[in-house]
């Protein structure tokens, strides 16, 4: 009978160290607040504020690629340290409203890493048999291993700060 204690406190064991710590899912912290960092109100038209979005971001150094008459596209690409990429993307979608127009922003960072990878090669000679000889190549590639949505609102107050000094620009 000592083996049916010693059987369940090894499947307790076993199953213990098996759970993973996964981190809770995103979404659960959402909030869905009417207060959001994503959105900046003003007077001129929607088509007008996507004209301004854009040279706003190409006044920065966006890569302008898509545009249409309520939607702009752009990104941008940093290395912070020799073997780190990253990529700053933002949407900007501008929407009509009874008093003007509201513009949408959501920036999303990727983050990239060089990653090396070492193949050797061997030669066969039919008849002969193989030989491996030690002809080591190296490749590197980029392998991306995060993405994540700019949720700072600190950084969509600077870039509507921008919007709104160029619009009083346009304006004059």
């Amino acid at each position: 009978m000592r083996f049916v204690p010693s059987l369940l406190l090894s499947s307790l064991l076993f199953a213990a160290g098996c759970a993973t710590n996964k981190p809770a899912p995103a979404w659960h912290a959402e909030a869905f607040s009417e207060e959001s960092p994503f959105e900046y109100r003003t007077p001129i038209a929607a088509k007008s504020l996507c004209a301004v979005g854009q040279r706003a971001l190409l006044s920065q150094g966006y890569q302008v690629e898509s545009t249409q008459s309520q939607a702009v596209r752009g990104r941008k690409f940093f290395q912070p340290a020799p073997g780190y990429h990253m990529e700053l993307g933002i949407s900007l979608v501008c929407l009509p409203t009874p008093a003007g127009s509201v513009l949408y922003a959501n920036a999303l960072q990727t983050r990239y890493e060089l990653k090396t990878s070492t193949t050797s090669a061997g030669v066969s000679v039919a008849g002969m048999g193989s030989i491996s000889l030690p002809w080591l190549s190296d490749k590197d590639s980029l392998v991306k291993v995060g993405e994540e949505t700019v949720a700072d609102p600190e950084f969509y107050r600077r870039l509507f700060a921008l919007i709104n000094t160029m619009e009083d620009r346009l304006a004059e």
